[in-house]
């Protein structure tokens, strides 16, 4: 008994010191150097419409409920009041109808932002995005810029069906001629919304509905009206020497969730948040592999020509000769979304995929195919 009470303490003594190591690891990860307040991902948002629209009058928002409602998920609300119905219009529901307005209103030197109450939508409107928006400044030897952003709720959120709960990230990030971001956090949302409206080119800008409501810190840097974030520059929310964990949107928590169990399994990992889908920053992620040299790829979406298998190719071609074992990929189940619950669960990437995952590229694990 007495042994085995000894094994106890010794066990709880070693979760103990981990827990205290890990705590401010945790704690960085989700703060700043000069935090000074917390933010939701929907006031970022609005915050960083409100004062685009104020800074240049050429910004205007349209979509469905963007007004009079003050947005589906209230990323508009206060602007109709604020700028009027002439620059926040409320459309019927007619996606191609307000897409296709938007992009002659860029043609002609405004910036629309145009909102997709959720992007399985936009494929009401993908002609005027992909064969308008995208191809225009190549088609007129770049006479023609085309200042548009598309944003609105990407991929699953509960209890949507099939139709509802896709991931766009790779449909649109497989375009030339578009920028496709992906925000995570609170500074994500602010910085990269900014960097769209401003940016000459058609810019897809892929939220998440399940984050709207989670509140980051943000600091005072973050809150300068001046705040704008490059596209195409991922951002490392934890260094590690072990593996790389590469991931956007909703899929950066949950690789940011995974830490504890691995640091008890003696693994240390790096997180990488993409927040640029197209451009990919190529440099960051495979600078990480070479310190790593292991990949673990996370995403919400389909496995079949996904973003995560456009980062494994990446790595193949710049890093292969440092990879120590096969990189391994976390996405959705490759059906169409179920609407049971229990099903949607296991059809979209958890925490314990991603920890099972990491461990597999450690070798701490039985793999894959010997458990099979």
């Amino acid at each position: 008994m007495l042994g085995i009470m000894k094994q106890k303490v010794t066990a709880a003594t070693i979760i103990g010191q981990s827990l205290q190591r890990f705590r401010p690891a945790v704690s960085a990860a989700r703060s700043y150097a000069t935090a000074s307040k917390e933010m939701t991902v929907r006031d970022a948002l609005n915050s960083a419409l409100d004062e685009e629209m104020s800074a240049d009058p050429t910004v205007f928002l349209m979509g469905e409920e963007v007004g009079e409602y003050q947005g589906a998920y209230k990323i508009s609300k206060g602007l109709l009041e604020k700028y009027g119905p002439e620059r926040v219009i409320d459309t019927p529901i007619t996606e191609a109808g307000f897409a296709g307005i938007g992009v002659g209103a860029a043609y002609h030197g405004l910036r629309p932002v145009i909102e997709f109450m959720t992007f399985n939508f936009s494929m009401q409107a993908i002609d005027h995005i992909i064969n308008s928006a995208a191809k225009s400044n190549y088609m007129s030897a770049g006479q023609i810029n085309v200042p548009i952003v598309f944003r609105g709720p990407n991929g699953a959120a509960a209890g949507v069906g099939a139709q509802h709960s896709q991931c766009y990230a790779a449909w649109y990030g497989s375009c030339p001629g578009l920028k496709v971001l992906a925000p995570y956090s609170s500074e994500d949302a602010r910085g990269l919304l900014k960097a769209a409206i401003r940016d000459p080119d058609p810019v897809v800008f892929l939220e998440n509905e399940l984050l709207y409501g989670e509140s980051f810190p943000v600091s005072a840097e973050v809150l300068d009206s001046s705040f704008c974030l490059p596209i195409g520059k991922a951002k490392i929310e934890r260094e590690g020497k072990d593996v790389t964990i590469t991931a956007f949107s909703k899929m950066v928590g949950y690789a940011l969730q995974v830490s504890l169990a691995l640091f008890i399994a003696a693994i240390s990992d790096a997180v990488i948040n993409l927040r640029s889908i197209r451009p990919l920053d190529r440099p960051t992620i495979n600078a990480s592999v070479r310190k790593t040299n292991r990949l673990v790829t996370v995403e919400e979406g389909l496995p079949q020509h996904g973003v995560g298998a456009e980062i494994c190719m990446s790595v193949i071609e710049e890093s292969f000769a440092y990879l120590d074992a096969p990189v391994e990929r976390i996405a959705g189940a490759d059906v169409p979304m179920p609407y049971a619950a229990t099903l949607e669960r296991i059809a979209v990437p958890q925490v314990e995929d991603i920890v099972r995952a990491a461990k597999r590229a450690c070798y701490r694990s039985v793999p894959m195919a010997a458990a099979a």
